[in-house]
């Protein structure tokens, strides 16, 4: 017999801001299995459930952590719900409204080379509190010898593209013409049918065999290119796309311009009039001084913290939602659109803020929107293959003198107003400019965003510190 916690720890696998994550290598039947188990135990003894949902991202090594998860599950005496690949807010979705846990199978926006678990309970996402509780549990379970091809269920699908069709017209995007870029997102087979059938002229965009590692919040130079060269090609009014496993979305102007998925998340929340929010530190500062939203709360960065918050802004506001820079959106309220209700799903999804805004765009091109905001303009970009160690060791020190870390960083032409430690290290400069470094929760990188008065000095600002960081580091 093996032990959960023993195999966990052994494993190497960690979690991070939003699930556990590891090198394939690390996810053996064995590793995966212990966090089925783990997590199920955990939650038995407040939910009462007979059965549990598995769903993956395109990974190639997905389907064999899915087999291995669903061998743990039937090891418990549960039966397995397989919807095969979906996106991550499907699952999450379905879940909820049967009121079962689930497990998504995925390594979100990370390298193919590695992977991850997302754990959901019957009523969401599961909380830092819940991670320690799959870590401490010591569960003894038989070794997984074999595994067996999974049925699939086409039930999360079909009511995840229900979700969002049946709030609109079935008109509402006649006219425009919208180019979805696939590549291997786990919804990619849902989009094109969700657009049409809202009456858009789609256009299907470099579809991948191979595993695609998107991330919405450093999104590459031949990405920027290839939808301006799209939106030229095809006269696109749009162009949807998203991370891995279909939580963060990524959507471009008329002029094929990405959108931050801050910015994107402001304009959804605005059109849907929410009274509260709750982001991240790293987002954009527009948000508060656009000045249409009662109240707005500063979390640490990942999911798990803004859900958090929701319980506490849901006991004085009527609209409650969260976003973060990489786009997620997170409803955490049943609202009204176009008087239907929607119902709360507090994870990130890539569809709700994409429509919101082309609702939003029918009056006003999507730039125009963009531009009405204060001008406040962030970019991103990371550091790869730079281990967790090393960036803390960095941080630690330039907490404790940040002045000379900007000295270090040849940023001697300001001074620090403030720092702001929440997650990493958010220097407010003088000249109003912000830098915030922070260590990927998910894999071994260096994160830096930059919000300043022009978009110009916020991506010179990230490509400068970046390349001295890498100097100091050596």
């Amino acid at each position: 017999m093996l032990v959960s916690s023993e195999v966990i720890k052994k494993s190497g696998i960690k979690f991070g801001t939003s699930g556990a994550r590891g090198l394939v290598e690390q996810f053996t039947a064995d590793a995966c299995a212990a966090f089925a188990h783990a997590f199920i135990t955990s939650i038995r003894l407040n939910f009462k459930f007979k059965q549990v949902a598995i769903a993956i991202d395109n990974r190639p090594s997905s389907p064999s952590m899915a087999q291995a998860c669903a061998k743990a599950i039937e090891q418990l005496g549960l039966e397995v719900v397989y919807y095969g690949v979906v996106p991550t807010p499907a699952l999450a979705y379905v879940s909820m409204q049967d009121n079962i846990p689930c497990i998504m199978v995925t390594g979100s926006h990370i390298p193919f080379d590695r992977n991850g678990l997302k754990f959901y309970r019957p009523d969401g996402e599961i909380t830092k509190t819940d991670e320690q509780a799959i870590l401490d549990s010591s569960v003894e379970f038989e070794a997984i010898t074999d595994l067996s091809e999974l049925a699939i269920n086409n039930k999360a699908s079909v009511l995840y593209v229900e979700r969002y069709t049946s709030l609109f017209n079935s008109q509402m995007l006649t006219g425009k013409r919208i180019g979805i870029y696939e590549h291997s997102s786990a919804g990619r087979d849902l989009y094109k049918p969700m657009f049409e059938a809202l009456g858009a002229e789609v256009i299907a965009l470099e579809r991948s065999d191979k595993f695609v590692p998107i991330d919405t919040e450093a999104v590459s130079d031949a990405d920027k290119q290839k939808a301006k060269s799209w939106s030229k090609e095809y006269n696109l009014d749009f162009i949807f796309s998203t991370d891995g496993d279909g939580d963060r979305p990524l959507v471009a102007d008329e002029n094929g311009d990405w959108l931050r998925g801050d910015i994107l998340g402001l304009l959804c929340a605005d059109m849907m009039n929410m009274d509260a929010l709750a982001v991240p530190v790293s987002c954009n500062t527009s948000i508060e001084s656009c000045k249409r939203f009662n109240h707005v709360t500063r979390t640490k960065i990942g999911s798990p913290y803004v859900i958090a918050e929701f319980d506490v802004l849901s006991k004085q506001y009527d609209s409650v939602a969260g976003f973060e820079a990489n786009g997620g959106f997170l409803l955490g309220s049943d609202i009204l659109v176009n008087n239907k209700v929607i119902k709360a799903l507090p994870t990130r999804d890539a569809v709700l803020p994409a429509l919101m805004l082309l609702a939003a765009a029918k009056e006003t091109p999507i730039c125009e929107l963009v531009n009405h905001l204060p001008l406040r303009f962030t970019h991103s970009d990371r550091i790869q293959n730079f281990a967790t160690e090393k960036s803390l060791d960095i941080l630690t020190k330039a907490t404790d003198n940040t002045s000379n870390f900007l000295l270090q960083l040849k940023c001697d032409e300001t001074e620090v107003e403030s720092i702001d430690t929440t997650d990493g290290l958010r220097i407010n400069l003088d000249s109003g400019d912000i830098i915030h470094f922070r260590p990927s929760g998910n894999a071994p990188e260096l994160r830096c965003y930059a919000e300043s008065s022009t978009v110009d000095h916020a991506i010179y600002l990230v490509n400068h510190v970046l390349e001295n960081i890498q100097q100091i580091s050596c």
